[in-house]
């Protein structure tokens, strides 16, 4: 079972915006050390456990497709401290930073950055934050063991644990971005219905 307040609380969210470009900035704390992270992260069969199917040439100048997902190029890359990709496009960029935490713990940062936001303003963080809170939730639940050994993530994406999980994910986020004051109540609004829709559709806002 997740803890789904337990989860939803590990993670630090914010928003910001400059110009026609928004980031995502999340936080959170792993109970692993940094090169066990790093290697959950970019080891093809170990991220089908926890993520999904990705294939492609994996070190800089390569690209990498997830399966029935986004895909891109490899910008950046020095392990185990940070990674940085296109992400579906070349306006979207992902990077993931690592660094030693207190008692061989991992403090990883997630950045989505997009000059093409599919919504206005920091609204736009509405359709890719709770999904990256899915991701770093299984990272977590992979990490610690709880995964079992024939788990499908796929399976539990569409979990109504995992759902119920989405939901409150999707109402940190509209909270997140209207602190962030970086869009109007309206475009808020509207962008909330679309990512509950998506992520949880049968709530209600």
């Amino acid at each position: 079972m997740i803890d789904i307040l337990e989860h939803l609380n590990a993670v630090r969210r914010e928003v910001s915006r400059t110009g026609e470009t928004v980031t995502v900035l999340m936080r959170r704390s792993y109970r692993a050390e940094p090169a066990e992270v790093w290697d959950a992260l970019t080891d093809p069969e170990r991220m089908r456990r926890w993520f999904m199917p990705v294939t492609g040439e994996l070190k800089v100048g390569g690209s990498f497709q997830l399966q029935g997902n986004a895909g891109g190029e490899i910008l950046e890359c020095d392990p185990p401290k940070r990674f940085k990709v296109t992400f579906g496009g070349p306006t979207s960029l992902l990077e993931l930073r690592l660094s030693p935490g207190a008692d061989a713990s991992t403090d990883l940062e997630l950045e989505h950055s997009m000059s093409e936001a599919p919504a206005p303003g920091g609204s736009g963080a509405l359709w890719v934050g709770p999904g990256w809170d899915g991701a770093l939730v299984g990272l977590a639940l992979y990490v610690n063991g709880e995964l079992p050994a024939d788990a499908d993530p796929t399976e539990m994406a569409n979990s109504a644990e995992v759902i119920a999980y989405n939901e409150q994910c999707v109402r940190a986020w509209i909270e997140t971005v209207r602190a962030s004051g970086t869009t109007t109540e309206e475009d808020l609004l509207s962008a909330a219905k679309t990512s509950m829709a998506q992520f949880a559709p049968d709530a209600e806002l």
